[in-house]
């Protein structure tokens, strides 16, 4: 058989400790207190009531707000939020009903105080005392003064008809033969070797004239009865320290802020003005090479503008006579349709029929496939550049 560690003992036969020994791990109880939970009163309410009140006394240390002081928060438990009522009824071993006349009972009869809130303060217990368990000192009569032997009136500790101590019959110590106990017979020593002169303290006037404090490692260093002088160019370094970082902060802030007002006040400008301009611009050359091809009436623009619509002659405009086109003017009448596409939104189709001769344009039907290619290559040669 495999030898089993005996098992520790919890409790020890015994009553009466030895001389070495001492008590501990102990838990005050009134005994108002044993006898209110333990009454006939507290079993009508519950018959664990005396339980109930061992287990508040046995909280752990984590519920623990001071000595006598209660405080249940709350717990997560198994990865969920356990609210502080339910953790209290944990403790207590009870049911959620069986704790709340409990502990009723014992707040209405001032065993326990009991203090509830919502925003996460928690349940507070206070685990009150009884009043004939509580004594008060007597206060001491004063202070008491220990007796203390008197001064010396100042007379003689000799008598008067005693010669005076002159002198030790002793024998003197071989240890001591290298001090001199005695004065020199010739008077005292006027200038000792291993002593030097003090110097004289010097005047206000001999001050103001001393020379300036030392420096060591760029620091003054203060010498005793000299005034300490701090010079201009020390008094800026300190300054350039302390403002040269904020200095550059401010100016980087204000830079930044400059920046950004520029650029909207940019981008306001591009958006209300150059793009407008841009634009009128470029309908402007449109119309223009329109023109120059015949799809705009010259004459009736300028009719127009000199507001004399309909005084125009007929016979003063010559329309565009439709004949077979040359590669250039193909490569031009093409750039005309891709201009209309990107400026009005007009499809190349609707270009062409517009300036096909069987609508009374000038564009003859087998050019129109030609400058159709034309613009598809235009297309393409600006999407690749983009």
């Amino acid at each position: 058989m495999n030898a089993q560690p005996l098992p520790s003992r919890k409790f020890i036969r015994k009553t009466a400790l030895a001389d070495s020994e001492y008590d501990t791990n102990f838990q005050k109880l009134d005994r108002d207190v044993i006898a209110a939970v333990s009454s006939p009163e507290a079993d009508a309410v519950t018959p664990l009531m005396s339980k109930i009140y061992l287990r508040l006394l046995q909280a752990p240390d984590e519920c623990r707000e001071s000595e006598r002081v209660l405080r249940f928060t709350g717990e997560t438990r198994e990865g969920k939020w356990v609210k502080a009522w339910d953790q209290l009824c944990r403790h207590l071993k009870v049911s959620s009903e069986t704790a709340n006349k409990a502990l009723t009972w014992m707040h209405d009869e001032g065993i326990i105080g009991y203090s509830a809130f919502k925003n996460g303060v928690g349940i507070r217990i206070f685990l009150n005392r009884a009043v004939s368990s509580i004594a008060t000192r007597q206060a001491s009569g004063g202070k008491k003064i220990l007796a203390f032997s008197p001064a010396s009136a100042g007379e003689r500790a000799a008598s008067e008809s005693e010669t005076a101590f002159k002198d030790s019959y002793a024998v003197s110590d071989s240890s001591d033969s290298d001090k001199n106990p005695r004065a020199p017979k010739n008077g005292a020593d006027t200038k000792p070797d291993d002593k030097t002169d003090p110097e004289p303290t010097p005047t206000p006037d001999q001050q103001d004239r001393s020379t300036p404090p030392q420096r060591e490692a760029g620091r003054l260093k203060y010498v005793p009865g000299q005034p300490v002088a701090i010079t201009v160019d020390e008094i800026i370094e300190r300054l350039k320290g302390e403002l040269e970082p904020c200095v550059n902060k401010a100016a980087t802030r204000a830079a930044e802020q400059t920046a950004a007002r520029e650029m909207a006040r940019t981008r306001e400008w591009f958006e209300t003005r150059a793009l407008p301009k841009a634009v009128r611009v470029a309908q402007h050359e449109t119309y223009d090479l329109l023109r120059k091809h015949g799809s705009v009436d010259e004459r009736a623009r300028r009719a127009r503008a000199d507001l004399q619509v309909g005084r125009a002659d007929s016979d003063s405009y010559a329309p565009h006579v439709a004949h077979k086109l040359s590669p250039e003017e193909i490569r031009e009448t093409a750039e005309t349709c891709v201009a209309l596409l990107e400026t009005q939104g007009k499809s190349i189709g609707v270009t062409l029929s517009e300036i096909s001769s069987e609508g009374g344009g000038w564009l003859l039907p087998e050019d129109a496939p030609r400058v159709r290619e034309a613009t598809q290559t235009l297309l393409r040669e600006r999407s690749e550049r983009r």
